[in-house]
């Protein structure tokens, strides 16, 4: 497998480029800005983006969805309860930071235990709302992207319309910390980690907050 994360845009969210070596498909998670910049790396790993798949509608995680989808006729991916954030400005928030973005709508709604094939490469998405209600996490391999759910130290906000703290905790730990403890933790924003590090040391996970 091919895989690569890098932050982008203001709010620096990770991108992640998951390739198939051998078919050389890809999907690209979270495309929040800097359309150019994936596209040339999708270029230099000599990878056709086939999916691009969305962890959740806010617009820091959508904000080149346009640029991509058009560049490369890809499918787009969101999980159903977040759908209509692609098309309404007001609920990806960007109406309130003076963009006012919104989309087409995705040509795939996801729901809980689907899978995603990027070539001979397998994604399996878990849904895990809170910060959002269609926010998802994404197996690939030991792999585990999280979105805005979980970060290195943190947990997603759950002050935005839609989010809900107590709900965001149950999908971290019914969801997420049943991984093994090795499995590494890919977030939306800010360094990895791994789930023995967030079910040790987590604040928000081990009871100190």
């Amino acid at each position: 497998m091919i895989f690569e994360g890098f932050p982008v845009g203001s709010m620096e969210a990770n991108c992640y480029i998951i390739g198939c070596p051998e078919t050389k498909e890809a999907a690209v998670v979270d495309p929040g800005a800097e359309g150019g910049r994936i596209l040339r790396r999708l270029e230099q790993l000599g990878l056709a983006c086939r999916q691009i798949i969305l962890t959740h509608g806010h617009v820091d995680h959508i904000g080149a969805l346009g640029q991509l989808r058009e560049a490369t006729g890809a499918a787009v991916l969101i999980h159903r309860e977040d759908a209509e954030m692609l098309t309404g400005a007001g609920r990806n928030l960007s109406l309130y930071m003076g963009m006012a973005v919104s989309f087409e709508p995705a040509d795939r709604l996801l729901e809980d235990g689907d899978l995603i094939n990027v070539g001979k490469v397998t994604l399996r998405v878990i849904h895990t709302p809170g910060h959002t209600p269609g926010g998802i996490c994404l197996v690939a391999g030991d792999n585990l992207l999280t979105g805005d759910t979980l970060f290195a130290g943190s947990v997603g906000r759950s002050d935005f319309p839609g989010g809900n703290h107590r709900q965001l905790i149950n999908s971290i730990k019914e969801k997420l910390l049943v991984f093994p403890p090795e499995t590494r933790v890919l977030p939306g924003h800010g360094p990895s980690s791994t789930i023995g590090e967030e079910a040790k040391y987590n604040p928000f996970l081990n009871g100190q907050l």
